[in-house]
């Protein structure tokens, strides 16, 4: 730490007035188990100094060839050398959806392919393993003119990365992606080998997996088993995984060293105040009305029957969990103590850079450029959130049609001009998609369809011209169901022949909703470009200084915010005090039954029946939930819990309350990351649901093959109660 802040002083020439605030900034951050590090810039450093540890090359491949991504969001890890890939139950719940009917409700009733011909083929999952590595920082910079206006450096930085992932995918056949870090710092190819060919192989019943509801979700202590396994095959077979983690043969202690190996989603910790101040004013605030609003309509219409209760629950879980989190994070922007934390940091950042004057030169105008930039979103912030960014609040058979129409104009131009989800790298992903034989509820679809269609008349008003071509002189209602019910958006072969004719099978198309997709795309591509010229390449440039600031004054101690990419976060295991009273870091599988019991087994808090009946099988003391310090947010779910051997001693499903306004700043006086304990996971898999197979799979060669000898360490069952 010394040495670092002597090249601050030789760096910045910075006087002492500032030195003691920027030492309590730096000195407080370096006691938590902060970062989301990535695997090419792991924080040896501070494994060293505060656990003994040292994480090796091997160690590390190890570990990120074992973890997996799901494209469409998740995290999860192989847990066998058959290709067997264990997640969380609400990753894996988008599947469960899409297999169930009304005869068989699988997200309620859970699903169990006792042999390999039993398990089910997902029709759209794609599953990404990160091959490789690669630093292309100089060549998208060099790619920009210097000098060049805000528009031109758009296109010339999207054209670059364009190009660069498809010379990369057709060289090596892999998923090639090129992500921005440091919000412009860097930038780096990442490689990934796909998977394609996903079935589903167990999950439990929803309300163990999600025990509590709504009322539990964030909080703790919890007593959810919310895992899912799929299996991944190659060829027609179940690929052969040489890398994936094997089960731990004890329980972690409480205060040991653990890691999280997992894709969080997006933070912000790297905002500017002014930034953060927008978040919270303007966007967040807007986004929860949107929210509350799309509960109550699919609430509404769960009410109506069991089947329509069947049809929503997966996007009324979404939107109910999303509704939690952004009001915790909303509550944390909310906090004085917080901001001026963030006030502080970026003072004492700023000072510096003011106070040197090679930095002022390179750094000095970047606050102001993004605060310029907030202006123009705010100008801008319904259209581009209504009519560009918001699929989650608009329907299947719409954001299909968009698609179509896009992918004829995209795909018409070089891939180096085209928007980015279009580049040529990205097509198979997008088409799995596109094509995938997936159900869709027409009359769902006309509620949400109606519901958006209400929802920017509201926002653009009575007057809007835009508004009134939207509606073609009907209500939302009626407008809704005339394009629901004339399209043919939900024949997956009536799609694939629209998008192998092209544009003029796309101009010339009757279909109602292909129609409303193209009256809508051109105000939509006129706001996105203006937020993309105008927003986003200003703070990308801004941020680009701003980083080379950190960069000059903290080295390579800083750790990126969150893309969802790989990262390696660590902490211990460590219960909190919360009001007065002291939370221990476990829950037992008795503790279930406990909470049932004061719920009189009535939902959110009612157990399934096979959990009622074979209750006297468990071992009730064995732990079920657990906490500990690492630095995850959204993303993360399924993402494996390891130890210092690189053995698997859970996985991640949840955060605490307090754990909320990580997206913005992290603490770990009471934040934790929420786990399933894999003890809980073998018990039940064994004792409840009779699925031997399944376990004695996950428990094949138990010993990881980076485990070392160690003198003291129990190896039974009880250790780490």
């Amino acid at each position: 730490m010394q040495k670092q802040l002597n090249l601050k002083f030789s760096i910045c020439n910075f006087q002492f007035a500032i030195i003691p605030l920027f030492l309590c900034v730096m000195v407080c951050a370096a006691h938590a188990d902060e970062g989301m590090w990535l695997f090419t810039n792991p924080p040896e450093k501070i494994l060293k100094e505060r656990y003994d540890f040292t994480p090796t090359p091997q160690w590390l491949l190890h570990v990120r060839q074992s973890s997996v991504r799901f494209n469409a969001g998740g995290s999860g890890s192989f847990v066998s050398a058959d290709g067997l890939v264990m997640t969380n139950h609400h990753v894996g719940a988008d599947a469960l959806q899409k297999f169930s009917s009304q005869q068989h409700d699988y997200l309620k009733e859970g699903f169990y392919a006792k042999t390999r011909d039993e398990e089910l083929k997902c029709a759209d999952q794609e599953l990404n393993v990160l091959v490789s590595i690669e630093d292309v920082t100089d060549k998208i910079n060099a790619a920009v003119p210097p000098g060049s206006d805000m528009a031109a450096a758009e296109k010339a930085r999207r054209a670059a990365m364009n190009t660069i992932e498809k010379e990369s995918m057709d060289k090596t056949g892999l998923r090639s992606d090129v992500i921005t870090l440091y919000q412009g710092g860097e930038y780096h190819l990442y490689r990934y080998k796909k998977y394609t060919d996903v079935r589903l192989v167990f999950a439990p019943e929803q309300d163990i997996a999600f025990f509590g509801g709504d009322p539990d979700n964030f909080e703790y202590p919890r007593f959810d088993l919310d895992i899912c396994f799929f299996r991944v095959y190659e060829d027609g077979k179940p690929a052969k995984i040489k890398n994936y983690l094997k089960w731990s043969p004890a329980w972690p202690k409480d205060g040991e060293l653990v890691f999280v190996s997992g894709h969080p989603g997006r933070t912000d910790r790297l905002d500017t105040l002014a930034h953060i101040e927008f978040i919270r004013d303007r966007a967040m605030p807007d986004l929860l009305n949107r929210l509350r609003r799309r509960e109550v309509l699919l609430l509404t219409y769960s009410q109506r029957s069991a089947e329509n209760t069947r049809r929503a629950k997966d996007d009324l879980f979404t939107v109910q969990n999303s509704r939690k989190a952004r009001l915790g994070m909303l509550a944390g922007l909310q906090d004085p103590v917080v901001m001026e934390s963030r006030r502080a940091d970026e003072q004492a950042l700023r000072q510096v850079v003011m106070n040197d004057p090679k930095l002022k030169q390179a750094c000095g105008d970047a606050w102001k450029i993004v605060e310029d930039s907030l202006k123009v979103w705010d100008s801008i912030y319904t259209d581009l959130d209504v009519l560009e960014r918001s699929p989650i609040f608009q329907s299947q058979l719409f954001n299909i049609a968009r698609t179509l129409v896009r992918l004829a104009d995209e795909t018409a131009k070089p891939n180096a001009d085209r928007l980015r989800e279009y580049r040529e790298s990205n097509l198979d992903s997008l088409k799995l998609q596109l094509f995938a034989d997936t159900p869709i509820y027409k009359d769902l679809e006309t509620l949400v369809l109606a519901d958006y269609l209400s929802y920017y008349l509201e926002k653009a008003g009575g007057d809007s011209e835009l508004a009134k071509q939207m509606l073609a002189g009907m209500s939302p209602q009626e407008r809704a169901v005339g394009l629901v019910q004339g399209t043919q958006l939900e024949d997956v072969e009536f799609r694939k022949k629209l998008a192998d004719g092209g544009q003029r099978a796309i101009e010339s198309s009757s279909d109602p909703m292909i129609q409303f997709a193209r009256l809508i795309d051109g105000p939509a591509r006129e706001v996105r470009k203006k937020y993309e010229q105008q927003v986003e390449e200003p703070q990308r440039q801004a941020y680009a200084k701003i980083a080379n600031a950190r960069f000059a004054l903290y080295g390579t101690n800083v750790y990126p915010d969150a893309t969802f990419t790989l990262r390696l976060s660590f902490g211990m295991i460590k219960g909190y005090t919360e009001a007065g009273e002291s939370i221990p870091p476990w829950t037992t599988m008795g503790g279930i039954y406990e909470r049932a019991e004061e719920h009189n087994n009535r939902p959110p808090f009612a157990l399934p029946q096979r959990w009622l009946e074979r209750k006297e099988r468990l071992n009730l003391d064995a732990p079920f939930n657990f906490v500990f310090t690492a630095d995850i947010i959204g993303g993360n779910s399924g993402s494996p819990v390891i130890n210092r051997d690189a053995e698997l001693v859970g996985t991640i499903f949840d955060g605490n309350l307090p754990s909320l306004v990580w997206d913005f700043v992290f603490s770990d006086e009471q934040g934790r990351a929420i786990a399933v304990h894999a003890n809980s996971i073998i018990e039940a898999l064994q004792k409840i649901y009779d699925a031997p197979a399944l376990a004695d799979e996950l428990l094949q060669g138990r010993l990881s093959p980076l485990r070392a000898p160690r003198s003291g360490r129990g190896e039974g069952q009880g250790e780490g109660k």
